[in-house]
C-alpha cells in the first residue's frame, strides 16, 4: 500500500481548518563561522511565541545533501514524494498564469538576461527588469515564426516568461539553456531522445532568432530557458487529502504548483497583508490553505543578508494576524533554504514550525536553525508533512485493528 493509499483510506472530515505558511527559501547560513543566520538574527516576537506554542523540527524537502528547486520543495511539502514526480518548472508557470497547456504542448519557463558584445551573458536576470518592460519584450518575441510549431509567449513577472511550443511529436528532455553562471554563453538546446531533439531544434531556431530580435534591447537582450515539460498525472488534493484547498500567493509559479494539484486560486493582490485579508474572507470556504511569501527566497539569492532579515521581520508582524483565526493546525516552514552567503537555494534543512492543540510540546522557545535542531518533530521527510498536518487536525482515523 503506498502513502497516497493510505492516506485515502484513513481520511476524516471533521472541519478542522489547517494552514500551510510557506516562507519560501527561510533556512539560511550564518556569514561568518560561529555567527547567527538570517532567522536567528531577525527579531521574530510572533514565531518565537508560535515555536513555544507547538512543536518544532527540520525537514528535509527531498534528501540529504540534494538541493531542490521550488516545484520539488513545494511538492513535497504538499505531500508528493519529489522522486516521484518530477515536474518540469515551465508547466508550473503555465498553469501559474492560467494558460491552458493541451497535450501537443511543451511548457518552458523563460528567463531574459544581459548579453555582452560576445554572447556571454553578465547578468542572468537582466538586472530584473519590471513586469511592464517584461511585458514589452514578450511582445516583440511574439513576432517570431519558427516552421512545424506554434508557438506561444506570455509574460509572467519581472524577468520571467513562458514560452509553450505546440507540435505534433515533441518531448520534454531537453536540458536548460542557462548555465547558472555568467561570463559564458547561454547552452544550446539538446535532447535525450528523438521527440525532445526536435523539440530542442525548434527551440534553438526560436533563440537565434530572439536574439536577432532583441539585440538592440538591454539589458533585456537576450534570454535562457528552463524546465522543459509535457503535462503530468497527478492526483489532486480533493482526492488525495479531502480537503477543499485553496492557494494565496502573489507570483505565478505557486499559483501554478497549487493548480496542478486541484487547489482554487484566490486573488491575494500583492503584498502580505492583502494575503492575511484573503485569508480572512475566505476561511469558512475552505479547510486547508496554502499562504506563499516569495521574498525571504529573493533575497536570499540576491545575497542580501540584511534584507532577508527584514522580510523574515515583516513574515513575523503577519503571523498574529493568522493565529487570532484560530487555525486547528498552523504550519511555517519553507520549501528550501536559501542562504544569503550562497546566493542560491542549498541542501540545508528548513525550520519547521506546527502548532496544534494535539501537539506534543517541546523545549524550544524560538524559531530558528539551532533551536529547531533540538525539536521535537526532529529531522523529517518534508513528503510526510502532510501526515503530520492531518494527524494533528484529527483528520485521520486508526490504522489496523
Amino acid at each position: 500500500m503506498s502513502q497516497h493509499d493510505l492516506v485515502r483510506e484513513l481520511r476524516e472530515d471533521n472541519g478542522s481548518k489547517i494552514v500551510l505558511l510557506v516562507a519560501d527559501g527561510i533556512g539560511g547560513l550564518p556569514i561568518t563561522p560561529g555567527g547567527l543566520t538570517e532567522l536567528e538574527t531577525a527579531k521574530t516576537p510572533n514565531l518565537d511565541a508560535a515555536a513555544k506554542d507547538g512543536v518544532t523540527g527540520l525537514s528535509l524537502p527531498v534528501l540529504p545533501g540534494i538541493t531542490p528547486g521550488s516545484g520539488p520543495g513545494h511538492l513535497g511539502l504538499f505531500g508528493y514524494d519529489p522522486l516521484e514526480y518530477r515536474i518540469g518548472r515551465g508547466i508550473l508557470e503555465a498553469l501559474g498564469i492560467n494558460f491552458s497547456v493541451g497535450s501537443k504542448d511543451v511548457a518552458i519557463r523563460g528567463n531574459f538576461c544581459t548579453l555582452g558584445s560576445d554572447g556571454k551573458i553578465t547578468d542572468r536576470r537582466a538586472g530584473r527588469p519590471t513586469t511592464e518592460r517584461c511585458i514589452a519584450i514578450v511582445n516583440k518575441l511574439r513576432t517570431i515564426k519558427v516552421p512545424g510549431c506554434e508557438l506561444f509567449v506570455e509574460p509572467v513577472k519581472e524577468h520571467r516568461f513562458v514560452l509553450v511550443i505546440r507540435g505534433e511529436g515533441l518531448g520534454d528532455a531537453v536540458n536548460d539553456t542557462d548555465p547558472q553562471a555568467v561570463g559564458v554563453p547561454p547552452l544550446a538546446a539538446k535532447g535525450a531522445d528523438a521527440a525532445s531533439q526536435k523539440t530542442a531544434d525548434l527551440v534553438n531556431l526560436f533563440v537565434a532568432k530572439a536574439n536577432e530580435v532583441l539585440k538592440a534591447d538591454a539589458p533585456t537582450n537576450g534570454l535562457t530557458l528552463r524546465g522543459f515539460a509535457s503535462y503530468p498525472k497527478i492526483a489532486t488534493f480533493q482526492d488525495l487529502y479531502g480537503l477543499r484547498s485553496a492557494a494565496i500567493a502573489v507570483y505565478p509559479m505557486y499559483k501554478g504548483l497549487a493548480r496542478l494539484v486541484g487547489m482554487d486560486i484566490l486573488d491575494a493582490g500583492d503584498t502580505l497583508q492583502t494575503q492575511v485579508d484573503r485569508l480572512k474572507a475566505s476561511w469558512n470556504d475552505y479547510d486547508f490553505f496554502f499562504l506563499h511569501y516569495k521574498y525571504t527566497d529573493s533575497t536570499g539569492e540576491d545575497g542580501n543578508f540584511a534584507e532577508k532579515v527584514k522580510k523574515i521581520e515583516a513574515l513575523d508582524a503577519a503571523i498574529p494576524g493568522i493565529r487570532a483565526l484560530k487555525p486547528t493546525v498552523l504550519i511555517v516552514t519553507g520549501d528550501h533554504s536559501t542562504p544569503s552567503k550562497m546566493k542560491s537555494h542549498s541542501f540545508h534543512p528548513v525550520p519547521t514550525l506546527l502548532v496544534s492543540d494535539l501537539a506534543r510540546p517541546d523545549d524550544v522557545a524560538e524559531y530558528g536553525e539551532r533551536s529547531c535542531l533540538r525539536g521535537g518533530l526532529g529531522h523529517f521527510a518534508a513528503k510526510h508533512l502532510m501526515l503530520l498536518a492531518m494527524g494533528h487536525a484529527g483528520r485521520f482515523g486508526k490504522y489496523g485493528a
